[in-house]
């Protein structure tokens, strides 16, 4: 991509990512409502029953004993720390429970991660990406669309809470949660790791340097949150053009803080794939829109 070209995009992402995240925020909620009041609430059919022509299915007898043992836990900021803190045990005991058809995930992006530690120092090297105008653009078009995943889960709750829309409260809560929980295995991650910058001795990206203490560039925390939250709405709030909004700038924030100098490439990989399965876990875990045969 010219120089030029490249200059111009990250101008447009810096001026606009953070309105685009925003916009995409409150356009998940409105479409949430409107869901609501086209079927008389959010609470007038449960999820994921409905018969294979698409219209509902009738309601499954059932004791109120066998009801209260299969209700889903109810999504409320209350519930918050107790969550997070069993989200955690479940995070870091997780390698033991490794199954087969979990490979078809890991693999990938195992193999991903390795060739990206490869090309690292290759990437980094290169003159074009030493450029502190580049450099500096993109720095601010990397916090900026970080900015907007943080608001995105705040203007989602907001707008659920007062359309009394349990969908929107739920995505808003549970990716403000994956952004937590993912957030505490960087800080684990980079406490072992302990990576030097690529701005520093040449972009060797060494790892285990005392020096470096707890600023270390592995994994991307920008990438880890970014990651998390745009999972969390994109699983939600399952269409198309969400996924691809979401996605989509998530990318944007771990290209960017490779322009930016600020990590190597497989930093920003690990964190993309730590962020994306921490989000995944919450959605699977706790939403009552998750539909296990989906």
């Amino acid at each position: 991509m010219p120089r030029s070209l490249l200059h111009a995009v990250l101008r447009w992402r810096m001026k606009h990512g953070l309105t685009l995240v925003f916009c995409f925020a409150v356009a998940f909620g409105a479409r949430s409502i409107a869901q609501s009041q086209t079927q008389g609430g959010p609470s007038s059919q449960p999820p994921f029953e409905s018969s294979s022509d698409g219209l509902p299915d009738a309601p499954q007898p059932q004791s109120q004993a066998t009801a209260q043992a299969v209700a889903p836990e109810p999504i409320t900021m209350r519930g918050t720390p107790v969550r997070i803190l069993k989200d955690q045990s479940a995070i870091w005991t997780s390698p033991v429970r490794v199954r087969d058809k979990d490979l078809v995930v890991l693999v990938p992006l195992a193999l991903a991660s390795t060739l990206a530690v490869t090309t690292d120092h290759q990437v980094m090297s290169s003159s074009k990406l030493i450029d502190t105008s580049l450099n500096n653009q993109a720095l601010t078009a990397s916090n900026g669309l970080l900015g907007g995943f943080v608001v995105a889960p705040v203007a989602i709750y907001g707008i659920g809470y007062l359309h009394h829309d349990d969908h929107a409260t739920e995505t808003g809560i549970l990716a403000g949660e994956a952004m937590v929980d993912s957030l505490v295995v960087d800080e684990v991650l980079k406490a072992v790791t302990m990576r030097e910058r690529p701005t520093l001795d040449g972009a060797k990206g060494k790892f285990f340097q005392s020096s470096v203490g707890l600023d270390s560039s592995f994994p991307s925390t920008h990438s880890i949150i970014a990651w998390s939250s745009a999972t969390v709405i994109a699983h939600e709030y399952g269409g198309p053009l969400t996924q691809i909004a979401a996605y989509g700038l998530a990318t944007g924030v771990s290209l960017t803080r490779v322009l930016a100098r600020q990590h190597f490439p497989s930093d920003v990989v690990v964190g993309g794939a730590v962020g994306w399965l921490v989000g995944r876990y919450i959605f699977r875990k706790h939403s009552k829109y998750f539909n296990p045969e989906g």
